[in-house]
């Protein structure tokens, strides 16, 4: 980073009169000790909130389970519109409501102390109630991107152990009547703001809501609620060690949230491997002998659990049903099958003729990908390579529907290679990555009818796998392929479901992709791509570009080795000109540093010059040695001849220090 910018916003300036100066600033501290501590940003947010008119009290209330590591809240923020009377955000424990923070969301958006006595742990409850009220409105008043509409969010800033941290998680599920029974009575009572305060924030809400909520509303990314902009960069350091993979196939997510990767091991999908009718042509050299299916950890890279030896011949797709089970499929066997996940490899159900391909409603040729129904365990299949369909089953396997690719118009493109599928919990939706054409195509899941297409130019042509996330709007993560007839980078997109804007592209730092051939999003907003070519797998991550948030008071204890300190203030002068805002900025150019940092740089300038001295006193020292030696002898030689040999010294000089011997010649040999 070569330089920050300060950006402040002022929803009252009266405090500037009378010539008063604005101290704000920020102070960086930087260090390459690792930190044991990482913070981050949980958000309780409702969405389906609606607000009466004229009604005195209405309650948004969001409460989920925390199934993570423990996280120690800080700090808290509340926020709402005009209509929003207190926030309140509790953890719950064995039934016991504890508070975590609870404020007036007209007061100043800023982050407020927490309760330093309360952290959340695997099992815990996080909750929130925001309190609002309809007088004096006409109409209904909805979650909305407005000043008009209304919000409900409680941030916690929290830190946890950074080997374990997620920099942001949320929770937008609507929280039960009968757990809200509980909730405290002070959850109930509103917070009074004076007029004063209430005129400020009128100032911020109108100049910057608009903005905040529209993005807050369309991704809901904890880089545009706090930021208002994300990008997802590559974790480097991910796997912190090597995995060992052969042609990466297929990823998904088991119950506990774990990364699973399918890959081909020591077998290769290559021109000999079919012949003209889609036979597999290798069948000699038996199944893939290495594990093929491996569960990882998404944080570390470390296999947990290693699974599916002997089994399979050319994997492709895995995805997993509720109950854990795997379900996959091969091209070479022209088969989906449902394995076990407690790793004996036990097949539980396979649908196809192992080996055979076909058309039918008990063939497959070359399927591609399963995708299963959440509520009712129906499976989608994407078939394939050689047929252009997608074909529904029951959980125990019973054929009931196929269809073909989709049209909102007249012109009806068949399926080329549909190489992917997903299913959409919240909308009860499949959508299928249509390879070869370019294009994502979106279906009602109970009756195969088309609801849209999404196809871009920045594609390139073709797009290889795609997954979801119903975050805000719904999101949708793709990856694109190369293509023979146009080109176009290989990279991945995040886009947004119902307005089919590309929010986002992603691709790999060090090295580029080369086959991006599936892609899964994990709970914590972490985006991982499995690569056919490269044999790897690539984690994502979204980079926070920019915050400003308050420390609220909180006292950070910092480590040792602190490197650079760098410190910025703003000094506007009162009803300054133009040209005098010129002069400062030149005169604040040549102005003295702080005493602080004249005696950092005064302190790293004497450490050079010390060592620099030490080195040449001692190799004199070493010289000098041997020197003072041959004179001492020759000193003793003379004083044994009876002064027969005289020594003079001249201090003043080299020669001095060394001395000069004269005598008989017949002394030295």
């Amino acid at each position: 980073m070569s330089h920050f910018v300060l950006q402040i916003h002022y929803g009252d300036i009266s405090a500037f009169r009378d010539h008063h100066r604005d101290c704000s600033g920020f102070t960086l501290r930087m260090t390459s000790k690792p930190q044991p501590f990482i913070a981050g940003i949980y958000l309780l947010m409702s969405v389906d909130t609606v607000i009466l008119p004229g009604k005195k009290v209405t309650n948004a209330d969001i409460a989920c389970d925390y199934t993570s590591y423990p996280i120690y809240p800080f700090a808290f923020r509340t926020h709402t519109h005009h209509l929003g009377k207190v926030v309140s955000g509790y953890r719950i424990r064995d039934g016991k409501w504890s508070l975590i923070g609870r404020q007036s969301p007209q007061l100043p958006q800023a982050f407020y102390p927490a309760n330093k006595e309360v952290n959340v742990k695997y099992g815990d409850t996080i909750a929130a109630r925001c309190l609002f009220t309809g007088v004096g409105r006409t109409s209904k008043t909805y979650i909305g991107g407005t000043a008009d509409d209304e919000m409900c969010n409680f941030y916690i800033m929290y830190y946890m152990d950074s080997k374990h941290a997620i920099p942001y998680m949320n929770c937008m599920e609507s929280g039960s009547k009968e757990l809200f029974q509980h909730i405290p009575a002070e959850a109930n009572v509103p917070i009074a703001v004076s007029p004063g305060h209430m005129n400020s924030m009128m100032h911020m809400v109108h100049s910057t809501d608009h903005q905040e909520n529209r993005l807050l509303l369309d991704t809901n990314r904890a880089e545009q609620v706090l930021d208002q902009d994300y990008h997802l960069e590559q974790v480097s350091a991910w796997p912190q060690s090597s995995l060992q993979l052969g042609q990466v196939s297929g990823l998904t997510l088991d119950s506990d949230s774990n990364l699973v990767i399918f890959h081909r091991g020591d077998h290769h999908w290559g021109a000999d491997s079919f012949n003209s009718q889609a036979r597999y042509q290798q069948r000699s050299i038996g199944p893939i002998q290495q594990s093929t299916i491996l569960v990882v950890d998404p944080a570390k890279g470390n296999i947990l659990k290693a699974s599916g030896r002997d089994m399979f011949y050319l994997p492709h797709g895995i995805t997993t049903d509720k109950k854990n089970n795997y379900w996959v499929t091969d091209v070479a066997l022209h088969q989906v099958l449902k394995v076990s996940s407690d790793g004996r490899d036990r097949m539980l159900l396979a649908l196809g003729e192992a080996f055979i391909p076909g058309s039918d409603n008990n063939h497959f040729c070359q399927p591609t990908d399963v995708a299963v129904d959440t509520e009712t365990g129906n499976i989608f299949v994407s078939d394939g390579y050689c047929n252009a369909r997608i074909l529904k089953f029951s959980a125990d396997g019973k054929y009931l529907s196929e269809w073909g690719a989709g049209s909102s118009d007249r012109r009806h493109i068949p399926f080329r290679i549909p190489h992917s599928l997903v299913f959409l919990p919240d909308r009860q939706e499949v959508c299928v990555a249509d390879r070869e054409n370019g294009r994502i195509q979106c279906f009602i899941a109970k009756t195969g009818e088309f609801v849209k297409e999404i196809k871009k130019e920045e594609f390139g042509g073709e797009v290889f796998a795609l997954t979801y996330s119903p975050a805000g709007d719904g999101l949708i993560f793709a990856v694109n392929g190369e293509s023979p007839y146009r080109s176009a980078p290989l990279r991945g997109f995040v886009i947004d479901y119902s307005t089919m804007d590309i929010l986002d592209t992603f691709n790999p730092e060090k090295k580029e992709f080369k086959m991006p051939h599936d892609i899964v999003e994990t709970s914590d907003g972490s985006v991982f791509v499995g690569d056919a070519d490269s044999k790897s797998v690539f984690k994502f991550t979204t980079e926070k570009l920019h915050r400003s948030v308050k420390k609220a008071g909180i006292e950070v204890q910092e480590l040792e080795e602190m490197e650079t300190f760098v410190q910025t203030k703003v000094r506007p002068e009162h009803n300054m000109s133009k040209t005098a805002a010129i002069q400062e900025k030149q005169t604040v150019a040549q102005q003295p540093q702080p005493q602080e940092e004249k005696d950092e740089e005064k302190k790293s300038a004497a450490k050079p010059n010390k060592e620099w001295g030490v080195l040449p006193a001692i190799i004199t020292t070493l010289l000098l040695i041997p020197l003072l030696v041959v004179i001492s002898i020759g000193v003793f030689i003379c004083w044994r001849k009876n002064n027969r040999c005289e020594v003079k010294t001249e201090p003043s000089s080299v020669g001095g220090i060394l001395g000069k011997i004269r005598g008989h010649r017949s002394m030295i040999r």
